[in-house]
C-alpha cells in the first residue's frame, strides 16, 4: 500500500482498484481501511478530506517523508529477499 500511495495522492477505492489490477484480487474495505489507519497512526501517510468527483467527499492519502523512507527501506529488504530466494531456487540445496 505504501507503494501505491507513493505513486501520488489517492483515495481508498482507487487504492483497492490499483491493487486489484496488479493481481491482488478484490480488496475489501474491512482489510484496506484498518491498514491505512495503521499507516497513518505510524506517521507513514497523511490524509485529508476533499471533494469527490461525484457524490460525497473522499479521504485522500499521501506519503509522508517518513513513509517515503520506510518504502525505500522495505524495497531494499524485498530486493535482498528475492535475490536470496532466487539463488536458493536456482542452486537448490547446495552448500556453496
Amino acid at each position: 500500500m505504501l507503494s501505491v500511495v507513493g505513486e501520488g495522492e489517492t483515495y481508498g477505492y482507487a487504492i483497492a482498484q490499483r491493487l486489484g489490477r496488479v493481481g491482488f484480487g478484490e480488496i475489501k474495505g474491512g482489510t484496506l481501511y484498518p491498514i491505512l489507519m495503521r499507516l497513518e497512526t505510524d506517521g507513514l501517510i497523511d490524509s485529508r478530506w476533499g471533494e469527490g468527483s461525484k457524490g460525497p467527499g473522499r479521504k485522500f492519502y499521501r506519503l509522508t517523508d517518513a513513509g517515503a523512507a520506510e518504502l525505500a527501506r522495505r524495497r531494499e529488504q524485498w530486493h535482498a529477499f528475492t535475490k536470496l530466494t532466487e539463488n536458493l531456487l536456482n542452486h537448490g540445496s547446495r552448500d556453496d
